[in-house]
């Protein structure tokens, strides 16, 4: 009985805690409308602009023009950016071509060539800048199910996500398919009601496919416009994670038959290469049409959403550069190019 209420103290302290700190981002939430969102994407890319800046400053000192030595520490630094091998090799090889073309480069240029090598790199990736979820011509409720490992900012990204739904006037559900940690469903439904939209949840460990299935019900009841599901962010092992992501779409889609319009896979991007490991996972065990990368602001590793964006060829969508509800911002390649190598 001591224990049982000793386990029950610590987790209502931890929740006590979870809520107060929610409270304490919420007081800076509404103060980003006096930002501009260039402000913010420079200010959260600032700490990776300044490393990477640093660096190529040591690979051009004492050059004129833009040699083989420079070519090979530049690669060097993209790599240690965690821009990622093959996409580092890609970059490198159009710098190569147009130095052979243009016969002189001055190392004074090198910023604005990266700058315009790797934008033209994104652009192949055939997404389109600053586009949200397809919503306007798609059935009613539109269904995001949310996958990730736990700690990524997935339950964040989902609060942040129906908080912008919201404002644009859409009406949203949030399913907590995550059961099997207690914590989740509680953080999740905190954000529910911060952002003051429901939330259908059952008792922990219950089948996660049957909350999806409750929720969608509940959101197509009630003529809802978006569903947001969140999953259990658990990479015990590839065929379990399958099997489990795989229920879930097949039985939203016993009420929803396109059920889930979007798969949105969240990494955090101050892991790294770490980021690229989960996304490997992750799109081996369900189709991911979209991705979230986080944590952004934190860390000088932001050269990963090069990477990530052009190796999977997955839409990166949005991009988290705080924590206000509008530092998650839509993903613009160029504005993040420009930012990342200045303009």
């Amino acid at each position: 009985m001591k224990g049982s209420f000793f386990l029950y103290l610590c987790r209502d302290r931890l929740a006590h805690s979870y809520r107060k700190a929610i409270v304490n981002i919420d007081m800076g939430f509404f103060d980003f409308f006096s930002k501009d969102k260039k402000e913010v994407l420079d200010k959260g890319l600032s700490k990776t602009k300044e490393s990477v800046f640093s660096k190529i400053s040591k690979v051009i000192a004492g050059k004129s023009k833009v040699d083989d030595d420079v070519l090979d520490n530049l690669e060097e630094v993209l790599i240690t950016s965690d821009v990622g091998v093959d996409t580092t090799l890609k970059i490198i090889d159009r710098i190569e071509k147009r130095v052979r073309r243009d016969k002189y480069l001055g190392t004074e240029e090198l910023g604005q060539i990266l700058r315009e090598e790797i934008a033209e790199l994104l652009t192949e990736n055939n997404s389109q800048d600053e586009e949200s979820f397809d919503i306007a011509t798609a059935s009613k409720p539109y269904v995001i199910m949310v996958v990730g490992v736990n700690g990524v900012g997935k339950t964040t990204t989902i609060g942040k996500l129906a908080y912008q739904f919201k404002k644009a006037g859409k009406k949203v559900y949030l399913g907590a398919a995550d059961t099997f940690r207690a914590a989740a469903v509680e953080q999740l439904e905190i954000w529910s009601q911060r952002v003051d939209v429901p939330i259908v949840k059952q008792k922990m460990g219950s089948d996660p496919a049957s909350v999806a299935f409750d929720t969608l019900n509940s959101a197509k009841a009630n003529d809802a416009d978006i569903v947001i599901i969140d999953t259990a962010g658990r990479l015990h092992n590839k065929v379990g994670l399958m099997n489990e992501l795989t229920k879930i779409k097949n039985v939203m889609k016993k009420v929803i038959p396109d059920a889930p319009q979007e798969v949105l896979l969240v990494l955090d991007g101050s892991t790294g290469q770490n980021a690229f490991e989960q996304a490997k996972q992750f799109t081996a065990a369900t189709e991911v049409t979209a991705l979230a990368i986080t944590k952004l602001d934190g860390t000088a590793k932001g050269g990963v959403v090069i990477g990530i964006s052009d190796h999977f060829k997955i839409p990166v969508k949005y991009i988290g550069l705080g924590e206000g509800m509008e530092d998650l911002q839509l993903f613009n390649k160029k504005s993040f190019v420009d930012s990342l190598f200045g303009e």
